[in-house]
């Protein structure tokens, strides 16, 4: 049996697997951006933004059920966006292709980003944007909230001298943290409405 040769299939069989788990892994590191073919028009924005005698004002928040109680967003960004043919663009390309968990994203142009307004939102989530004229509008922003909860863990077992036992627990608590993303279509019909909203 020629053995140099067995050993020689044996090492390019460990070098095959090898290579491919690198190109696994950096397949799994890739970073994808995708931006909307749509053509932006920065004087239909400029307009949309143009000063009114409506308001915008609404509270934002998140619940764990249902029945759950509100956790309120504190101290959050909360970007509004005018609903503008190049909007309508990026929005619709973000819900057929974003995939987060892929790390594949959807961006506006810098130039369309720009032509946003923010707002910040109080201990219980309240915020406002004024001066709105009637169009439609986005409001976006991220929530970064904490929760925690308990859970016994068994530390171990002791035993008596009749045979019995004892199971012995340590209760152990633990922090989770949790990101999520809050939107809504807003639409101001007349000037001078005031229109309120619930982000969540």
């Amino acid at each position: 049996m020629n053995f140099k040769f067995l050993y020689f299939v044996i090492f390019m069989l460990c070098l095959g697997q090898n290579l491919r788990a690198q190109y696994v892994e950096k397949e799994e590191e890739k970073i994808t951006t995708l931006y909307p073919e749509a053509v932006f028009d920065s004087i239909q924005a400029k307009k949309a933004l143009a000063l009114g005698k409506g308001k915008i004002t609404g509270v934002a928040f998140t619940k764990t059920a249902p029945l759950a109680p509100r956790i309120y967003a504190d101290n959050m960004k909360i970007m509004l966006f005018p609903v503008t043919p190049y909007f309508e663009a990026w929005y619709k390309l973000r819900n057929s292709k974003e995939n987060l968990r892929k790390r594949r994203y959807v961006y506006m142009s810098d130039a369309a980003f720009r032509y946003r307004l923010e707002a910040i939102s109080n201990s219980v989530g309240k915020f406002t944007f004024p001066d709105m004229k009637p169009g439609k509008y986005f409001l976006t922003g991220n929530m970064s909230w904490s929760s925690t909860g308990s859970y016994n863990e068994h530390t171990g077992t002791s035993y008596g001298s009749y045979g019995t036992q004892a199971d012995h627990y340590e209760k152990r608590y633990y922090t989770q943290n949790h990101e999520e993303r809050l939107e809504k279509f807003v639409e101001v019909k007349t000037d001078g409405e005031i229109v309120e909203v619930k982000l969540k």
